[in-house]
């Protein structure tokens, strides 16, 4: 069996190396008859497509199919590692251990160099630092790693709103940037809900053995009326009128939450959008000044009508 899997495996790879190759090409590699790869093609072609268009014309896979050398998880690693321990070593076919030695060599040049990608991809990444600190740790790395693996990640993370210090075990699922942030959407073991947590607020992170599973999770469902990352209580729809001068500018904005627009003759534009936060949704509006006026709800129009006055008092 150990043989077969092997022999598959080098199949796999001569028609990667050179598509088009014949059946009996592939019986001198692998040192078997062509009725023995007849066979093992049609085993392979169960989990792979393999095509071989007409006589002459040898086997080739159809489409973008690739194996990757390896991409064992860590899991599949260590299994393979244990096999020679467990299998009787008189039954082990010819050229096995050598076979063995560079599949485990190749694992574990793939995995120093994916993890020296990582590391540079999350170097190119700046962050910013709070205000309160002197430096702020880059804690992208474990946590992108996390996320691929699938594993939990215990923090150290500061609360804002109570300015308190916790540690919690976290399952990262996705990496969002917002505003020129990154936030973190997982599962917080401490709260036992599904969280948002601001990255530059982590004050430690260190990845862990734990599998976690996401199951029917949806990001877009979970951000579903989020205008940028912070999520309310209740939906509220805004109508605003813009400018001719900013009309174009807001139809180029890359938006999370997906508006109705309309055109009006003289260059202007209504905007409409449904929203769970209108605290974020007003502070977006307010960088664009007289060029945006909010026609709906009535509340919020007058709430910024008296936030004018205050400034105004302010500034006299």
């Amino acid at each position: 069996m150990i043989d077969k899997v092997i022999r598959l495996y080098h199949i796999i790879n001569a028609i990667q190396a050179q598509p088009g190759i014949s059946a009996a090409d592939l019986a001198f590699k692998c040192e078997v008859d062509v009725r023995t790869i007849y066979r093992d093609l049609r085993l392979l072609d169960s989990i792979a497509p393999i095509t071989n268009e007409g006589k002459g014309t040898g086997y080739r896979f159809i489409g973008k199919f690739f194996m990757h050398p390896l991409n064992f998880t860590e899991q599949e690693a260590l299994a393979f590692s244990l096999l020679p321990s467990v299998v009787d070593e008189d039954k082990l076919p010819p050229g096995f251990q050598t076979a063995y030695d560079k599949v485990m060599a190749t694992h574990t040049i793939d995995k120093t160099r994916n993890s020296s990608m990582l590391e540079s991809i999350t170097n190119i990444i700046q962050m910013g630092t709070p205000a309160y600190r002197k430096e702020s740790r880059n804690f992208l790395q474990p946590i992108i790693r996390a996320i691929l693996e699938q594993k939990t990640i215990l923090t150290l993370y500061r609360t804002q709103s109570r300015n308190e210090t916790s540690e919690r075990e976290i399952a990262p699922y996705y990496l969002v940037p917002r505003e020129q942030r990154f936030y973190l959407i997982g599962y917080c073991y401490l709260k036992k809900d599904i969280r948002t947590f601001r990255i530059s607020r982590f004050l430690a992170v260190e990845l862990t053995t734990r599998i976690f599973d996401k199951g029917d999770f949806s990001i877009k469902r979970y951000l579903r009326n989020t205008w940028s990352i912070e999520q309310g209580a209740r939906e509220i729809t805004f109508k605003v009128r813009f400018s001719k001068e900013v009309a174009r500018n807001i139809k180029e904005e890359e938006l999370f939450v997906h508006p109705r627009i309309k055109d009006l003759k003289d260059g202007s534009m209504l905007f409409e959008v449904t929203v769970n936060n209108e605290k974020e949704f007003i502070r977006w509006i307010l960088q664009y000044g007289p060029e945006a006026e909010i026609l709906e709800p009535v509340s919020v129009r007058n709430l910024l009508r008296d936030q004018i006055t205050t400034w105004l008092q302010l500034y006299q």
